[in-house]
């Protein structure tokens, strides 16, 4: 993961390609509070699981929530959830997919319901 390949979608929304355990400490000190995973597992064989992503940001000091969304999938309760996070995680939040944009369309829709 780059933090140079993160995409601004709000002022306290981002978002980014797949990260791993190594990343957590470089996204807190960058500022961020909460990361959303929206990957699901085993897309790829050499993807992280959510429970080792998790394990990573709680050590960093982050906010985790895995929201698995199917590409071209997106269903109505995945747009709820999101929303809702949006709404009561602190803030700013990082979001990830594979290249992030399965999060920027979840976003989207988000914004439009």
């Amino acid at each position: 993961m780059s933090l140079d390949q993160m995409s601004q979608l709000s002022s306290d929304l981002w978002t980014c390609g797949q990260v791993h355990a190594a990343d957590f400490a470089t996204i807190a000190a960058r500022g961020f509070r909460t990361v959303i995973n929206a990957r699901p597992d085993h897309e790829a064989p050499d993807q992280p699981t959510s429970d080792a992503l998790a394990a990573a940001a709680v050590k960093a000091g982050l906010r985790y929530e895995y929201l698995p969304v199917v590409p071209n999938q997106i269903r109505a309760q995945d747009v709820e959830a999101f929303a809702q996070y949006l709404e009561t995680l602190p803030k700013p939040i990082l979001t990830f997919c594979r290249t992030g944009n399965r999060v920027a369309q979840l976003w989207s829709l988000t914004k439009a319901r």
